[in-house]
């Protein structure tokens, strides 16, 4: 089974890439936020990709999903433990970011999941009903365009938590301190990386919303 590959680009398409790795090319499935972050890389250039790799008796074919970060490839494992969302449907539902699809789930905001190529009310409320409380960490998911800003922290319990936003969510480690220092700013109670992380997910996800 392949879990994450690097090679040379060598086609594109509105769904998928080809890419070729160890002389051999192969055929990934990218949902659309991935294929517009891929938008910038030409023909022969190199390109790493995290892999879902599905296969079934249904679909003897394998089926590789290709993901920039391993947090993106996690959130599409909880996404399509939803009935009725398999693996396919859900790489062509996914026409925005993690980052955005987790905070509809997380708000409730059935609109904007409907909004999601094929997913329909009722797919709606499924996503919500099944995945509300568990997916806050994939809202953190970096912006491309996020403020950086140093910021020294020394309490023991951050390490994790500069772990999980800087190796999991893809946030540079000038971008995870500052979220980190205003968490603690905000409530300077906080003694576990449990209550840190959750603190920071409030505050990132009340500046979204402002």
């Amino acid at each position: 089974m392949i879990a994450y590959m690097e090679g040379r680009l060598l086609k594109k398409e509105s769904d998928r890439i080809l890419l070729l790795a160890n002389q051999v090319g192969y055929e990934i499935m990218v949902p659309v936020f991935v294929r517009e972050a891929l938008n910038a890389k030409k023909i022969g250039d190199e390109v790493a990709l995290h892999i879902y790799w599905h296969q079934t008796e249904h679909q003897p074919k394998p089926v590789l999903i290709g993901f920039h970060l391993e947090a993106e490839k996690e959130f599409f494992q909880h996404f399509i433990s939803v009935d009725a969302i398999g693996p396919i449907k859900a790489a062509k539902a996914m026409t925005i970011s993690v980052r955005e699809i987790a905070n509809a789930i997380e708000s409730g905001d059935l609109d904007r999941l409907k909004r999601l190529k094929g997913i329909g009310p009722r797919s709606a409320q499924k996503i919500i009903a099944t995945l509300r409380g568990k997916v806050g960490k994939f809202a953190l998911i970096r912006k491309e365009d996020a403020p950086s800003a140093e910021a020294a922290v020394p309490e023991d319990f951050i390490e994790p938590v500069m772990e999980v936003l800087v190796v999991q969510l893809g946030h540079k480690p000038a971008d995870a301190k500052r979220m980190i220092a205003q968490a603690l700013k905000r409530n300077c109670s906080i003694n576990s990386p449990e209550a840190l992380f959750d603190e920071v997910y409030r505050g990132e996800r009340a500046s979204s919303d402002g």
